[in-house]
């Protein structure tokens, strides 16, 4: 019998690390304390097979972030940004992203807690605020938002908000509704949006 080639084995390890990843997220979604023999269990692998991929508790609710905001990215890219006014298309990108996050509010409450490198940070956020920043360009050029501020900042501001938002929900403070809907008007407001 012949040993596998070194791409099934990559293949193999590709394959083992999504079902835990998956798992991760089904397992820590429903509780976030979950450890991780529950996850491997749930993975149908072993708690050593999890450590071979993440190395700590730490890694591994890294990676469940970076696949959670791969599917917020995921929602924004299939909101056609770049369709209608740019005003709709704002809201339409902030309501992917607060979706996808709705599915997971314990865990991200969790992990959002636990200290992040600056560059993780910045990694992290990089695709969302690049939408952003298309989103924005293409309303100020259509003389839909105000171009006195730069767009970094409306990118800032945005983000910013948006945490502010799911704090609120967070807190009991607003309901998910209130909390969208002072989101859409405060950030419309910022942005000196004409619609």
């Amino acid at each position: 019998m012949s040993r596998p080639s070194a791409r099934n084995r990559r293949s193999d390890a590709q394959r083992s690390r999504a079902s835990i990843l998956d798992a991760a997220l089904r397992t820590l979604g429903a509780d976030p304390d979950a450890g991780v023999e529950t996850i491997a269990t749930t993975a149908g692998v072993t708690r050593q097979t999890v450590y071979a991929h993440f190395p700590s508790r730490g890694e591994l609710l890294a990676a469940v972030l970076d696949r959670i905001t791969e599917e917020a990215v995921a929602a924004m890219d299939a909101a056609a940004l770049d369709d209608g006014p740019a005003a709709e298309a704002l809201v339409r990108l902030i309501e992917a992203g607060r979706r996808t996050s709705g599915r997971y509010p314990a865990l991200l409450r969790k992990i959002t807690s636990l200290p992040a490198s600056p560059d993780d940070d910045q990694r992290r956020h990089s695709p969302v605020a690049e939408r952003l920043e298309r989103v924005i360009r293409r309303g100020k050029e259509t003389g839909e938002f105000d171009d006195r501020l730069p767009t970094g900042w409306l990118v800032a501001v945005t983000v910013k908000l948006g945490h502010a938002s799911g704090e609120e929900v967070d807190s009991g403070r607003m309901s998910a509704d209130e909390a969208a809907d002072a989101l859409h008007t405060s950030l419309l407001r910022v942005f000196g949006a004409t619609s």
